[in-house]
C-alpha cells in the first residue's frame, strides 16, 4: 500500500495529535520531557512493524518533504547564533560552549571505544554518542543517511533509540545531580532574578524558544515564508560550494551558516537591515513546526526489526555515557563555575541537554529553582549553548568522523 505525499503529511499530523494525547494522558511523559511527534511517530511506528509482522506488505510513504522540513528546523537553530546575545551571556557563555564542545567530543571517544571493544562498528558508537546525546532525535535522524552509506545498517532506528533513552536519562538525571549538590554543599539561591542590574526572565521548556502569540496577520506570515525559502536555496547554494571543494557536510548545514549570518546583519541593524521586518518568534515558531513533522515522518518510518541485534551494546555503551556526563557534571562543571548554587543548577541543565535535548535542560532549570530559588546565570548561559551552539560543534565532529570511515 503507497501513500500520496498528502496523504503522508496526514498521517503525521495524526501522530502529532497521537504523541500530544500520550503526554497528557501520561504526566511522567510530560515531566521527561519526551518530544510529542516522536512519542506518536514511535506509536504508529509499532502499528506499522505489527502489521508486518502478521503478514501484511511493508507501506510505502512519499517522503520527499522530509529533508527540506529537516533543513527549515535547522535554519531557526541558525538564526538563534546571535553574537549579541552571545556578547550579553559574557565569559560564561564561551566557558560554557567551551566546555561542552570538548564534552561533547569525548562521547564519542566513549561511544567509539566501547563498539570496537564488543566487536561493533565503531561508527555504532558515534550514532550512540554526541549525535544522539548532544544532538537529541533530530540530529540522529539527519545524520542517518550518512551513517546508513557509511556502512551501518539500520542507522534510523539505533540513533533514535539512543536519542529517546538520551532523553529519558536527562530528564531523571539531572533535577536530582542538582538538588544534591544544592543540600550537600548547603548553597542558597542569592533570591534575585536578575543578573547584574538586568533582569532574566524563565525561559521555556520548550525545545526552541516558546513562541508566544506572534501577529497572525497573514502578510507576517508570507514574508516569513519567503524568508525560510530564501535562506533554503542561499543555504543550498552554499552547501553545493563547499561540496566541489571536497568537504562533506550535511545537506542542513548551508542554510545555517546563511541564517546565523543573516541574524548578525539584521542584530547591527545597519546596511538596511532595519527595514527588514523579521519576527525571531515567527521563525522559531515555524522552525518548530518543520521539527515535528520532521521527527514524526523519520520516527514513523523506522524499522524497528533492525534493532534486535544490538540492544545490549546499546545498553552498555548508553550507561556509560550517562555515568560519565553525571560525574563531571559534579566533579568539573559544578567546581568550574565557582561551586555555587547557580553551579549546581547549571549542572542540571548540562545533564538534561548533553544525555536529551534542551527541552530537558529548561525543564531541570525550572523544576530545580522553583524549589530552590532563582539562578539567573544558570537561565542565560544554559538555553544560549544547549540550543545552537553545540549544534553547529557537534555538527562538525560528526562529520569529521564520517569522513574518517569513509
Amino acid at each position: 500500500m503507497s501513500f500520496s505525499l498528502i496523504e503522508t503529511l496526514a498521517i503525521a499530523a495524526g501522530g502529532i495529535l497521537l504523541g500530544k494525547g500520550l503526554v497528557r494522558l501520561f504526566p511522567l511523559l510530560r515531566d521527561l520531557c519526551l518530544p510529542e511527534p516522536v512519542l506518536g511517530g514511535l506509536l504508529l511506528c509499532v502499528l506499522f512493524s505489527l502489521r508486518e509482522m502478521a503478514g501484511a506488505a511493508p507501506l510505502q510513504f512519499d517522503l520527499t518533504l522530509q529533508t527540506p522540513l529537516m533543513i527549515a528546523f535547522f535554519l531557526s537553530i541558525g538564526w538563534m547564533a546571535s553574537w549579541k546575545h552571545l556578547k550579553a551571556g559574557g565569559p560564561d557563555v564561551v566557558k560554557f560552549f567551551l566546555v561542552c564542545g570538548v564534552i561533547l567530543v569525548s562521547q564519542n571517544i566513549i561511544g567509539m571505544g566501547l563498539a570496537k571493544a564488543l566487536g561493533q562498528n565503531p561508527l555504532i558508537g558515534a550514532l550512540a554518542g554526541s549525535v544522539s546525546m548532544a544532538g537529541g532525535p533530530g540530529t540522529a535522524l539527519a545524520f542517518a543517511p550518512a551513517f546508513e552509506k557509511a556502512g551501518v545498517v539500520g542507522a534510523g532506528p539505533i540513533g533514535t533509540a539512543a536519542a529517546l533513552a538520551g532523553i529519558i536519562m536527562g530528564g531523571l538525571l539531572g533535577s536530582p545531580l542538582a538538588a544534591r549538590l544544592i543540600r550537600r554543599h548547603h548553597l542558597q539561591s542569592s533570591g534575585s532574578g536578575r543578573l547584574g542590574d538586568r533582569p532574566v526572565a524563565p525561559h521555556s521548556e520548550t525545545p526552541i524558544a516558546a513562541a508566544g502569540h506572534p501577529d497572525l496577520e497573514s502578510s507576517s506570515l508570507m514574508n516569513h515564508l519567503k524568508f525560510f525559502f530564501l535562506v533554503m536555496a542561499l543555504g543550498a547554494v552554499v552547501g553545493q560550494w563547499i561540496q566541489a571543494r571536497g568537504i562533506t557536510l550535511p545537506v542542513y548545514i548551508g542554510a545555517m551558516i546563511v541564517a546565523a549570518l543573516l541574524r548578525n546583519w539584521h542584530d547591527l541593524g545597519k546596511a538596511g537591515a532595519q527595514k527588514v521586518k523579521l519576527s525571531h518568534e515567527w521563525i522559531e515558531e515555524l522552525g518548530s513546526i518543520a521539527l515535528s513533522y520532521f521527527l514524526v515522518t523519520a520516527t514513523m518510518t523506522l524499522q524497528l526489526k533492525q534493532l534486535a541485534g544490538l540492544a545490549s551494546v546499546l545498553v552498555i555503551i548508553l550507561a556509560v555515557q550517562a555515568a560519565w556526563i553525571w560525574m563531571l557534571a559534579s566533579w568539573v562543571v559544578f567546581r568550574f563555575f565557582g561551586k555555587n548554587y547557580d553551579s549546581a543548577v547549571i549542572g542540571g541543565g548540562f545533564v538534561g541537554f548533553m544525555l536529551g535535548t534542551t527541552a530537558n535542560a529548561m525543564a531541570n532549570l525550572n523544576a530545580i529553582t522553583r524549589q530552590h530559588g532563582p539562578a539567573p546565570r544558570a537561565y542565560l548561559v544554559v538555553p544560549l549553548v544547549g540550543a545552537c551552539g553545540t549544534d553547529f560543534v557537534n555538527a562538525a565532529v560528526i562529520t569529521a568522523i564520517l569522513a574518517m570511515f569513509r
